[in-house]
Parts: C-alpha cells; structure tokens; sequence
C-alpha cells in the first residue's frame, strides 16, 4: 500500500499581514504551532458518477491552491466506493479537468487501493466491541435511528458477540448474503445529538462488478467510514468539504481516534451557488440521459467540459472562484457576476473579428466592380502585441439584418434611407435604395460611398453616429453559430410548482442554431477550442464539432457586461470601500 510522500515540499513561509478568510488563516495557525511539523497535504476526493461541474471548481482551486501557496502538495484520490455509478470515463474526465483549470497532483490514489486495509481496520473495530453485524434493512435502520427529537433504539443485533460479528462479516466478503440483507455499524451512541452518530453502516452487501478491482469485493465502505481513513492513510493535514459535511465531523474524527491512525482534519466551507444554474451530478445526469442536452459537454451544461467547450477559461474560472472567496455560510451567487470574469478575461485574450449572422446584401453603386482593397484591423485594441490583419473591401457586403430599417424607429441611427454610417475600417456610406423579395421583405440595400473616408475618418470633419461592421460577400467564409442561453429560465431551477420536477424550468430558447453567418476569411484556418469576439456580437469559440469543410462556432457569451454595472453602482455608494478579496 502507498502514500504520498510525507515530505514537506517547503515548510518555511512568510504569512501574508492579513489572512483573507478562515481557512487560510487556520493553515497559518497550523504552521505556527507545526501542528503537523510544518507540513501542508490536501487532497481532492471526487467521486467518478458524473462529470466535475462549476461548484466543485471551487474546491480544486482551494484544495490545490492553498496547498501551492503554503508549499505543501495535493492529492487526486477518486472516492470510488460505489460500484453501481462508477466508470473510468468519468475518472478520465475529472483528470482532464482537473488539468484545465491549471492544476496537476502529486499523488493519483482511488478508495479502492485502501479496500483491505479499510477491512482490516473495520475487523479491528469488531474486535474493540466498536463495530457489530446488523441484519436490518434500510428501512428498519432508519426507523430505529430515531428522530431530530427522539433518540434512537439499537437494534436486536447489537448484542452479538465479537465472534458472531467476526464470522458474519468474513462471511459478507465471501459473498454468501444477498444485497440489502446485513451491513457492518459502528457502534457509538443511539442517543446522540447528532444523527450521524446513531450506530452509522460501515460496509454495505452489493454484488456488482467495481471499474477497478472488478468482482473481487462485494462489500463496500461507505462514504463515511472511509474517506477519513483515506485521508489519514495519505497523511493529509487539512482536509476540506462544504458544508453538508459539518455534522459528520465528529464521526469523522471518531473512526480516526477509535483506529489510532494520523490525525487528519475535516474543514468545511460554503457550496458554490449560482442563478440560473444546477448544480447537482444526479439531476444533471437526469438531463443526459433524457436527451434535454446533447451529453456532459453540452455548452449549456455547467459541467468544466460544458464551459471549457462553450468557450470559457482557465484563468477566468481562477479569478471568479478568488473574489468570491469562502465563508461558513451558504448563498447564492449571481450568474452575471462568473459571466463578469469571463468577459473580462476574453476580453484581454480574444482576438477581434467581423462576422455577420444574419447577413444582409449591401451593394456599394459608386464602387468600382472589381476593385478589391485591403483594410488594416486592429487584432486586440487591448494587445499592442497582437497586430493587425488585411481583411478585403469589395463592391458587394454582407451587414446585420439589424443594421438597416426602411422605416427607422425613433433614436435608431444605423443605416436606413439617406442616412449615413461608417463601415467599420472602411468608408461613409449611405443607404439610397431596397431590393425587396415577392413577400416584401429587403433582402438587398443600395447605396453609394465618400473614397475620402477610406478607413472611416471624414477630411471634411463631418460625424456620423453609428459604426457598423461587414463581410466581403466574395470573400465571406460560411459557418454554423449555436447561439446558446441559460439552460434554465427560473433564477432557481428548483423552484417549480407542486408536482413538476426542475425540468419544468428549462429554457426552450437556450439553443439557437444560424446556418447562414458570413464570416471575414482570416477565420478559414481556425481551430476547435480557438476564441474570438466577433465585433458588436459577443465572444465566441470554434466547437469540438467543427473540421476544414464545416466551421462551427459557439457563442460562449454576449459583450455586455451587467455585473460590472451594479459592481460599480455598489461601488460609487459606499464609497470608500474596498474590494472583497479571497
């Protein structure tokens, strides 16, 4: 049986003047008393049922960030207790994402590695008179566990002697039990306080075949019961989980003291909540096996590889989980805000392109017919580095459909008859005349444009009042944009009225398809995973889906930006204030 090593990677360090939220601070605590002699080990224990999703971001970013800052290490140990939901495509997943958001582990462990000595262990604890082979069903334990206000009864079995319990057990192993039929309980005190406490089930029968050691056991540890001693087995000092597990604590701690083993500690914090947004393994995997979504990547999905193929970032998955920071108590967090930190971080990172959705001719009258000009584009005005590129200029254009209006509403100053825009990079123009199909739509605008006003200044100091941007229709690449949206319409998926369950709340717009965009050619060498701002559209990224005969692209989020607007509201009226920092 392995460990990981139990040498500190760098047991000096110079604390920060001011600790930002209580777990750092009890890590400096820690490594001021050298509680565990300066040493620093966390470890993430994910199960493999289902794919990582946005809330367990948070815990890799404090397990294995806190761990780099105190120069400690971390562990990858998959909770692999439960046969029946497990499969090494979802290990291979979690280690992937694990990846992606920029972290890599010291050690690779799964529960099942520690199966005999969890055992052996539980064996010990029969033999303390700490542990007793109970016949109940799940039913009959629950009844017999009591209530928040009433204590507990023990069950018939408890009396059995250690030899009874020693047999049954070996018996258990060797598969001679039906599933359901006997479990192996700690035996603690039916009268505690603390529900998690009453006589918990240790091992369960359940004769399915494990991802790893096949049909070699056919009994298993619970969550419970094995993930401290996991913990202590790896020498890990801090061990960290959300709040649910609060009141196992103490159980936590009691299979440790009862065993004698490595003292690890259990620290809770708050789950990440967001609007609009599930965050559960089982719902989420409801929606993959209903068809709701297209798998566990679906960029609506709020699984890593859902939002690392929508488009979003490493770094700005990072920067969100750092200002939100952790806390004792659980809320909930807007979904404008995480959009805020994507934004921001596309924002520096993407390069600009033009690229029209809904295309509209535009034919320039006064242009020559075959001249083709090249117009210099700033690749990122916030990337001096990035340069510039040619995109080509011709006779005849593609705009936005919401470009133009025959009739103009009020305040609209895009292009419409006898008004005149700039073309981004390019002229003056100004709109003359339509070319309407049979059903009276415009599907062509003519007009003419001033040559002074080559890459959209006027000499005459004239202005216009709105800038509008464009595809060379000769030139224009064709590509597919899947326009996604939340996935749900309610702030809370969960609430919805008596006798519906959450998919009651799905978006039936949060997937919009676009066959016909018109995109500028620098796009033709394009990769899956490359992102862009399409200019005045949003962010976008080339999906996994796409290939040299067919570009597709996914928009991973709009150009405005409503968390930064209250952000800075909230700012302006409680001057002076200072930023919240993790």
């Amino acid at each position: 049986m392995s460990t990981s090593n139990p040498e500190n990677k760098g047991a000096a360090y110079a604390a920060p003047a001011t600790p930002t939220n209580f777990i750092r601070e009890m890590f400096i605590e820690d490594l001021k008393t050298e509680k565990y002699k300066g040493r620093v080990w966390t470890r993430f224990p994910p199960e493999p049922n289902g794919y990582l999703h946005i809330g367990h971001a948070k815990a890799i970013c404090l397990d294995f960030g806190l761990a780099d800052e105190f120069g400690g290490g971390t562990n990858l140990r998959f909770d692999d207790t439960n046969p029946e939901k497990e499969e090494t495509e979802y290990v291979d997943s979690i280690m992937a994402d694990v990846r992606w958001l920029g972290f890599e582990w010291e050690g690779l462990y799964y529960a099942s590695d520690y199966f005999q000595q969890l055992y052996d262990w539980a064996v010990q604890l029969i033999k303390a008179g700490k542990a007793y082979v109970d016949d109940l069903n799940a039913e009959e334990v629950r009844k017999y566990r009591g209530t928040l206000t009433e204590h507990g009864k023990l069950s018939p079995h408890a009396g059995r002697t250690i030899d009874e319990n020693l047999d049954l057990f070996e018996r258990m192993r060797k598969g001679e039990f039906a599933d359901g039929t006997r479990t192996l309980r700690a035996r603690i005190d039916m009268a505690s306080p603390n529900m998690n406490m009453r006589d918990p089930v240790m091992y369960r029968i359940v004769h399915a075949t494990h991802h790893r050691t096949g049909d070699k056991w056919c009994i298993y540890p619970t969550y419970d019961y094995a993930h401290g001693q996991s913990d202590s087995l790896e020498n890990i000092t801090h061990s960290m989980c959300t709040l649910e597990f609060e009141d196992h604590r103490p159980l936590y701690n009691w299979f440790i003291q009862s065993l004698g083993i490595f003292p690890s500690q259990q620290i809770e914090f708050d789950r990440l909540n967001l609007t609009y947004t599930l965050l559960s393994k089982r719902k989420l995997l409801q929606l993959v096996q209903n068809k709701n979504v297209n798998g566990w990547d679906d960029p609506r999905m709020p699984t890593l590889s859902g939002i690392r193929r929508r488009g979003y970032t490493p770094e700005a998955m990072r920067n969100f989980v750092a200002n939100i920071g952790v806390t004792k108590t659980n809320g909930t967090i807007e979904l404008a805000m995480l959009e805020h930190f994507v934004r921001e971080d596309l924002n520096k990172r993407s390069s600009r392109v033009m690229v029209v959705l809904n295309p509209l001719k535009l034919v320039i009258d006064n242009y020559p017919d075959e001249q083709v000009e090249e117009m210099d584009a700033v690749n990122n005005p916030e990337d001096a580095a990035a340069g510039k590129r040619k995109v080509p200029f011709s006779k005849t254009l593609y705009i936005e459909q919401d470009d133009f209006r025959e009739v103009p509403p009020k305040g609209y100053y895009r292009l419409s008859p006898g008004k005149e825009v700039r073309l981004r990079y390019g002229y003056f123009v100004t709109a003359q005349s339509v070319v309407k199909n049979a059903a009276g739509e415009v599907v062509e605008v003519h007009c003419t444009y001033d040559p002074a006003t080559r890459g959209g200044d006027s000499p005459d100091g004239r202005k216009v009042k709105s800038t509008i941007h464009w595809v060379s229709a000769t030139h224009a690449i064709d590509a597919e944009i899947r326009a996604y949206d939340n996935l749900f319409s309610n702030p809370d998926p969960n609430d919805v009225p008596e006798g519906q369950d959450f998919t009651a709340n799905l978006n039936p717009k949060s997937l919009e398809v676009l066959t016909g965009a018109k995109l500028e050619p620098s796009l033709k060498s394009a990769k899956p995973g490359d992102r862009f701002q399409f200019e005045r559209l949003g962010y976008f990224c080339v999906d996994l889906d796409s290939n040299s005969s067919k570009l597709v692209f996914n928009r991973t989020i709009g150009l405005r930006d409503t968390w930064a607007k209250v952000e800075k509201k909230t700012a302006v009226s409680t001057q002076p204030s200072a930023k919240a920092k993790p």
